[in-house]
């Protein structure tokens, strides 16, 4: 059977994130977003407050989408304020809150250099954008003395033993399409860990959240709407149809559902306090 992290190269005219796929100006885009962020939005505030976050930080997410993680850290865990960065800020400018701070700005470019913070965040990012050693190698030079880098991303727990069902089908032409498109490419996400202690952080550990696959949750309605966006690119790998898509969406809300969701890995290293800026 042909897996999904077969190499293939992105198509130059793809575009990126939000350009041939995922449009923020596409209606519903945000809710999108938002289902998406309800399934790991709990597992990764948690970390989040248990690396420290709090009172007095100074915080940046990059690629914050819908600012969801943003305002939870004002509103819950109380830091002094956060920086929200996007190539698109539509639904970060529509959500205002207090200490929140909007920069549209794009991360890969070599002059982006917000300032230093007590904690960089950017989840299901990096995963979309080449040149990711080079990239994380750069937050980690946002910190300060003593900040942390927390870095999220998909894992993909399909494999040649796994159940045939519209849904497997359904998710390995998803991320063969996202990579010939766009280049989305989640295969060297486990590699988080060693690419944190290359760029000089400590204390580096990661982890692995899974969260359920129920029929009418939320994390189903984010994968309905997600092939829904990205189903030319999928039927184009040749592994499904319209038809197979339209299966794959039925299959997530029928009772016969019985799989695994997309894991999110989850990891972080703090910068040496010692080290000069």
């Amino acid at each position: 059977m042909d897996r999904p992290d077969r190499p293939e190269r992105p198509d130059p005219d793809g575009g990126r994130y939000g350009e041939a796929v995922f449009r923020p100006d596409r209606t519903g885009e945000d809710a999108r977003v938002d289902h998406g962020a309800l399934a790991y939005d709990d597992i990764t505030v948690r970390r989040l407050r248990a690396l420290g976050a709090g009172p007095g930080w100074r915080c940046l997410d990059v690629g914050a989408g819908t600012g969801t993680i943003a305002r939870r850290l004002l509103e819950e865990a109380g830091v002094a304020s956060v920086l929200a960065v996007d190539r698109d800020v539509r639904f970060l400018a529509g959500r205002p809150a207090a200490g929140l701070d909007v920069l549209e700005a794009d991360a890969t470019a070599p002059d982006f250099a917000p300032g230093r913070f007590r904690l960089v965040h950017a989840r299901f990012v990096l995963m979309h954008l080449p040149d990711h050693d080079r990239l994380l190698t750069m937050l980690a030079g946002l910190l300060e003395p003593g900040g942390v880098l927390v870095l999220g991303d998909a894992v993909d727990l399909t494999s040649d033993r796994t159940p045939a069902t519209p849904y497997t089908t359904a998710m390995r032409a998803m991320w063969r399409g996202l990579r010939a498109t766009i280049g989305t490419d989640v295969s060297w996400v486990p590699s988080y860990p060693h690419l944190l202690r290359r760029a000089g952080l400590e204390d580096v550990a990661a982890e692995i959240h899974v969260p359920p696959l129920l029929p009418g949750s939320p994390l189903s309605r984010f994968w309905a709407e997600t092939w829904e966006r990205s189903r030319a690119a999928m039927t184009a790998t040749g592994l499904v149809d319209d038809e197979g898509v339209d299966a794959a969406v039925r299959y997530l809300d029928s009772d016969d559902c019985a799989a695994l969701s997309a894991g999110m890995l989850t990891a972080w290293g703090r910068r040496p306090v010692g080290t000069p800026r």
